[in-house]
Order: C-alpha cells, then sequence, then structure tokens
C-alpha cells in the first residue's frame, strides 16, 4: 500500500459520516514540553454524537492531543500550545475564556478511577455545587439520580449513596467517574484509556456505557486497544511521532487505510 500523497502535515481532516455538525475544530496546533516538540501541526474536526477514537503506540502525541481540549495542559509549567482549538466555533485558549467553566463543558474521565474521598452521592453532586446547577436539595437529589443513571450504576448504588465511593469496585468507580463528569451537563467528554485497568467484564460494561452515551455527547477516546477502537468508535484518528497520520470512518482505518503507517501499525508492524 502506498502512502497517500494528501496525507501531510497540514492536511485537515473533516468529520465523514454524513452531515454531523462539527464540534471540536483544531487548526495548527503543535505542543511544546520546554524544549521538545510533543505534536506538530494537528488540524481536524470532530463531529458530535459520535465516539472518535485516537489511536497509536505510546509517546505518539494522542494523550496530549486529548489534554489539549480541556487546556489541562495549562497544568504543566513546562507546556506551551499553538494553534487554534474551536468548541461549536468558540476559541477555547482565548485569555477571556475560564478554565474551570471549559472542564464543566468538556469532562475528562481518566486511565485509574479516581473517585474523591467522599461519598457516592457527594462525588456526583459536587461539580453542580460548585457550578451553582442546583438550587434546593431536591433538584440537586434530581440530578445526581439522572447521572447515575445515564452511567448504568443508579441501580447498584440508589440504596447506599452515603457509602464512600472508594468503597465501589474498580468499573464501578470508573463508571462514578462518568456520572461525576455527566452531571455538570458537559457537551464534550474525553476518556483517556478508560478501560486499562479494569477486568474484561467491567470493559464490557464501560463500552456498552460509551456506546449509549453517544446519542447524546461528543465522546473522544484514547485508547491502546485498536478492538476497543473498532467496537466502540465510529470514527478514528492514527497518531504517530507527534502527527496525526490519518483520521476516517472507523471501518475505512482498519481496512483500508490510506497511510502504509496506519497499515504498519494496525497489523502490528510496529507499536
Amino acid at each position: 500500500m502506498a502512502e497517500d500523497a494528501n496525507v501531510k502535515a497540514g492536511t485537515v481532516y473533516h468529520p465523514a459520516e454524513g452531515n454531523r455538525k462539527v464540534k471540536v475544530a483544531a487548526s495548527g496546533v503543535d505542543v511544546f514540553y520546554a524544549d521538545k516538540q510533543a505534536l506538530h501541526d494537528v488540524s481536524v474536526e470532530i463531529g458530535d454524537r459520535a465516539v472518535t477514537a485516537f489511536i497509536g503506540p505510546s509517546g505518539c502525541g494522542k494523550s496530549t492531543f486529548l489534554r489539549c481540549i480541556n487546556r489541562m495542559n495549562d497544568t504543566i509549567d513546562t507546556a506551551r500550545v499553538s494553534g487554534s482549538i474551536r468548541i461549536d466555533g468558540e476559541e477555547i485558549n482565548d485569555r477571556s475564556v475560564d478554565p474551570v467553566l471549559l472542564r464543566a463543558r468538556v469532562g475528562m474521565v481518566f486511565q485509574k478511577p479516581n473517585p474523591f474521598p467522599k461519598s457516592i452521592f457527594d462525588n456526583v453532586a459536587y461539580g453542580p455545587r460548585i457550578h451553582g446547577l442546583a438550587v434546593s436539595k431536591d433538584e440537586l437529589d434530581s440530578i445526581v439520580e439522572t447521572s447515575l443513571k445515564k452511567a448504568g450504576l443508579w441501580d447498584e448504588v440508589a440504596d447506599r449513596l452515603d457509602q464512600p465511593g472508594n468503597s465501589l469496585s474498580g468499573g464501578q468507580q470508573q463508571r462514578l467517574v462518568i456520572a461525576r463528569a455527566i452531571a455538570v451537563n458537559p457537551e464534550v467528554i474525553l476518556m483517556d484509556e478508560p478501560c486499562s485497568a479494569l477486568d474484561p467484564i467491567a470493559t464490557a460494561r464501560i463500552e456498552e456505557l460509551i456506546d449509549e452515551l453517544r446519542e447524546n455527547y461528543c465522546l473522544i477516546i484514547v485508547t491502546h486497544s485498536m478492538a476497543q477502537a473498532a467496537r466502540v468508535s465510529q470514527m478514528t484518528a492514527f497518531f504517530h511521532l507527534g502527527h496525526l497520520v490519518e483520521f476516517g470512518p472507523t471501518e475505512e482505518i482498519f481496512t483500508n487505510p490510506r497511510d502504509r503507517r496506519t497499515q504498519d501499525y494496525i497489523t502490528g508492524r510496529f507499536g
């Protein structure tokens, strides 16, 4: 398979399924950690109400780019981000944008479940409280219940909401963290290898949940598992050495990639 001449630095990749609305649009994104460049000229448009998977070998830039979308790189002293990232047309790196409010719009689920040292209820209620999303206890109760239901956890914890969040199993903790993200009514949910610390049964449950959530959210997932990317995503982006090599419908990326590097990674020649 010959490398496509159109796949080069600066190429803008567009959502390719139907007329899906663009939710996240990146243009010319470079990221440096001190003098080391971690991302090179990434330009891509990510559609709403779909799952987009970022795949590629370790250290290729996929998690770095994920963290750009909610400005988590702001927390790293040596990080420097340039270029444009827009959500619904709004530039998120503008000085007028409050990163705290941005992270309410763009939820994050990490590799290892990280419930707060609080009760199950207070884990989910934390965001709505600090953002003033509930004016009464009844409203807060409703948000917590709805969020836990959306995360597929309500039936398992409804009678023990006062117990510590870290008393749950690993898979339940990850669903609790997802419920916590949902509770502030985000538009985008970022997931950085959300199943890598889970057993196969818990992983299957999270994957089912991801499929359900895509009806209402833009989901972007970093995964080291190509099988998982194939199962849960509609669009896939392949990163290599800090470059976005290829982006398109998942089925096409896995069955008919345009770039030899994508083909070599998917067939296990490197990675």
